[in-house]
């Protein structure tokens, strides 16, 4: 025999029960099976609601009386057929009691648990009874009333019950039933004086399994609205899948920490008699489901994770606890008595705290009877004032063969370090099936994924991009991202999202992804930017693996890199500011990095795509010292040497680089050297030297006026103005048979840039285009240094570089 349970989703409406009525008969072909079913739809909300209304107004009661008469009578007229009439005057019957239920309510002013009780069994009275009559019209079906066979304590709105007399009854009914097909009401039962009792929300999986139990059955299914139990919640993390086969106590475990699809309860009796679960999908029933049993197959090491919301922390501390027997005792007596139910516990094994989970409704109450339980000691300073907390989660990693996984506890926490969640409080039993940790509700959603991506997503990472800065570098570098989505997916198992965009007017923002074929049409629509606003709406959002791109060379920009990583967001600029202002700034970055878990990277700081920081970091990493730096790190200035000539004006040249994205939009940034000063700048202290960027000595070669001039107009007019004077650099060059070349020394702590004469034999004179290089003189390399040389300007350039390191972020 099988025992079939429907939730009110499944039986819903007319359609969705002629659904239910399919699986009910193709199910009885092979065995005989006990059909439990939950209320309609969400029929038991609406039948408390008028209860509750009652008191208030009777009238207003019946308006929600008559909502639910509607939903009923349908469901009749649309499946009972041969008697109908029988049927619409019985479940008339029902509504006429409840509707007089619900009358003494408001004469009364009275709403007690039993009366409660009393109004919440109607929904499943009704549905039962229709159920079956519409099962009739096609199949070998009987109706029981579950209040005849469920045999419970006095406690009205959760009973306890009585298994010894509820399975006799459950036995001898089943052994005289000839149905092939008895359809019975979850939820509901009696107590010994044939007093209506219920078994909690949720009681009807409880009933089924409680059925399943007493016949022996060979299986229970829960038939519900999602394909079996989740890895997570589908709901929060979308990654999250079905899993195929757990065992009862992880199944256990996960429905305590929130996994709805089940009532905690419903576990006990199948465990006890090894009668395997089956979660499935009414709508989908040709899914698999999951498969709840005593020894799964599947042998992962985590199952499942799940959290619980509104969640209160209550912490009992003080030092006239140590070594004091007794404090543990009256805190759980206390609760236990005020019917406050604790979901969490750790203690110090100091003795000096306790801190204890429960739901954020009972916190007002729980702290009243915990204030006056320890007042004496509170009064006499023994222990501090009861804290109360509010506004927690607890999230929960579950899985039978956790306790063989080794560094599962590093991986969990390593994880939520990494994003940012604070952890407030931890909890692990010996069985090892469980780590809970109470965060900030806030965090939950983010937890979730992260954790998810970390034990069920190891192949597929996901980065979440904020990209502030859509000019020449930001087009390209959102183009690429585009471009490489798909191979990114397949071969580095890497998602890359792109969550919000910005320029200096505008931002966008789309948590499931923007659509980068049409960003320009999105921005164009978006809200009025700032810099506080977007940074507001990133932390908002939340959301794991967080990066912040900077595409800009805003100053004020640069100075929000800190509030970012203080939020545990990476930070990948190609905007030199930042790291090349004060000192204290630049190690402030550094180390608010390494304090947050949270990347800062700027390859493209010095000779854009190339991997120039990089290999400076793993010389320094490896122990090697840097002696010497020669380099030629602008590629506009190399550009403009390159092409100028005693044919060409040097006005013309700088403007065509302008033009092909060579130089930054101001391009007195790059022929001012001060760009270039910025770079040996970082390459030193990336070095490990300590320079400010006023004491790297510049070597300007444009006149005084171009130096002054504050906007493009006016600087080109002068580099018109001075032509000779260019011409005559050239000239000079030239009569030495040498190529001008811009170039940045560092050496012995001391750091010049200048316009520099290159002789033939220079490693630089052959230099071509836009390209850089870069010499390093180490303990390693002391005469034949290590070189770099490439593109070192240009916007693909320039994004590739920083795709580069969000790569780089995504394989840390």
């Amino acid at each position: 025999m099988k025992v079939l349970k429907f939730g009110g989703s499944s039986v819903a409406n007319s359609e969705n029960i002629k659904q239910v009525l399919s699986i009910i008969a193709n199910t009885s072909k092979e065995d005989k099976i006990a059909v439990v079913v939950s209320a309609f739809g969400k029929t038991t909300n609406k039948l408390l609601a008028g209860a509750t209304k009652a008191l208030q107004n009777a009238e207003h009661a019946k308006q929600i009386l008559a909502e639910i008469k509607t939903l009923h009578f349908t469901v009749i007229n649309d499946l009972v057929k041969t008697n109908t009439d029988e049927v619409l005057e019985n479940v008339e019957i029902l509504f006429t009691k409840l509707n007089a239920i619900y009358e003494g309510i408001f004469l009364l002013q009275e709403l007690s648990d039993k009366t409660l009780a009393k109004v919440s069994s109607f929904g499943e009275r009704l549905s039962s009874y229709i159920i079956a009559n519409a099962a009739k019209e096609n199949l070998n079906a009987t109706h029981k009333d579950s209040r005849e066979l469920i045999i419970t304590n006095d406690i009205y709105l959760n009973a306890q019950v009585n298994f010894e007399k509820t399975d006799a009854l459950i036995a001898s009914y089943f052994k005289n039933n000839q149905h092939q097909i008895t359809v019975l009401g979850g939820f509901i039962s009696s107590n010994l004086e044939n007093e209506i009792t219920t078994l909690g929300r949720g009681g009807s999986d409880f009933s089924a399994a409680i059925y399943a139990a007493a016949l022996n059955a060979s299986e229970l299914q829960i038939w519900t609205d999602v394909s079996g139990m989740f890895t997570a919640n589908p709901s929060v993390v979308k990654q999250a899948h079905p899993i195929p086969e757990i065992s009862y106590e992880e199944a256990m475990e996960l429905s305590h920490f929130g996994a709805k699809v089940l009532y905690p309860p419903t576990i006990q009796p199948a465990l006890r008699k090894d009668i395997p679960i089956k979660i499935k999908n009414t709508f989908s029933p040709e899914n698999e489901g999951t498969l709840i049993c005593k020894n799964p197959q599947s042998k992962s090491d985590v199952k499942g994770i799940s959290h619980i919301d509104e969640i209160s922390l209550i912490t009992l501390e003080g030092g006239g606890m140590i070594g004091i027997p007794g404090f543990s005792k009256r805190l759980f007596e206390a609760l236990s008595l005020a019917q406050i139910n604790v979901v969490f516990i750790t203690q110090a094994s100091s003795e000096h705290s306790i801190c204890v989970g429960i739901y954020e409704a009972d916190a007002v109450k729980a702290k009243e009877v915990l204030d006056a339980t320890f007042s004496i000691e509170i009064d006499r300073k023994k222990i501090k004032p009861i804290n109360v907390e509010n506004d927690l989660a607890i999230i929960a990693v579950v899985g039978e063969s956790m306790k063989n996984y080794q560094g599962l506890s590093g991986q969990m926490f390593s994880t939520l370090g990494r994003n940012n969640v604070n952890v407030r409080a931890i909890a692990q039993g010996s069985s090892e099936k469980n780590i809970s940790a109470v965060i900030n509700s806030f965090d939950a959603k983010k937890a979730l994924n992260a954790l998810h991506e970390q034990f069920f997503e190891e192949r597929t990472k996901q980065l979440n991009l904020f990209v502030t800065g859509v000019g020449n570098v930001g087009e390209r570098f959102l183009a690429q991202i585009h471009q490489q989505k798909k191979f990114l997916k397949e071969n580095l198992k890497l998602n890359i999202r792109v969550i919000g965009i910005s320029n200096s007017r505008k931002m966008f923002f789309d948590k499931s992804g923007i659509n980068l074929k049409n960003w320009k049409e999105l921005l164009g629509d978006g809200k009025e930017t700032s810099l506080t606003a977007f940074h507001e709406q990133v932390k908002k959002l939340n959301l794991r693996n967080s990066v912040f791109i900077d595409n800009t060379a805003n100053k004020s920009v640069s100075e929000v890199y800190a509030n970012y990583l203080k939020d545990s967001i990476s930070v990948v600029t190609c905007n030199k500011i930042a790291c090349a202002s004060e000192f204290s700034n630049y190690k402030n970055l550094k180390n608010l990095s390494k304090k947050y878990n949270a990347s800062f990277l700027f390859e493209t700081n010095v000779g854009a795509g190339l991997p120039v920081i990089d290999t400076l970091k793993n010389l320094v990493n490896s122990g090697d010292r840097i002696h010497k730096i020669q380099a030629v790190l602008s590629g506009s200035l190399n550009f403009v040497f390159n092409n100028f000539n005693t044919e060409t004006t040097f006005h013309d040249v700088v403007l065509q680089a302008q033009k092909e994205g060579y130089t930054e939009p101001d391009p007195k940034i790059d022929l001012s050297g001060i760009d270039v000063a910025r770079k040996i700048l970082i390459l030193a202290r990336e070095s490990g030297y300590q320079l400010e960027l006023e004491e790297i000595k510049n070597n300007a070669f444009l006149p005084e006026e171009s130096l002054k001039t504050t906007n493009n107009d006016d600087f080109y007019a002068t580099l018109t103005k001075n032509e000779n004077h260019f011409q005559q650099i050239f000239n000079k060059a030239q009569e030495k048979n040498s190529r001008l070349k811009y170039v940045a020394e560092f050496a012995n702590g001391q750091a010049n840039v200048g316009l520099q004469e290159i002789p033939a034999d220079h490693p630089f004179y052959n230099l071509e285009g836009s390209d850089n290089i870069v010499l390093f003189f180490t303990d390693r390399y002391p005469e034949n240094p290590l070189i770099i040389k490439g593109a070192g300007a240009g916007a693909d350039v320039t994004a590739s570089g920083i795709f580069a390191d969000v790569i780089r972020i995504a394989n840390q």
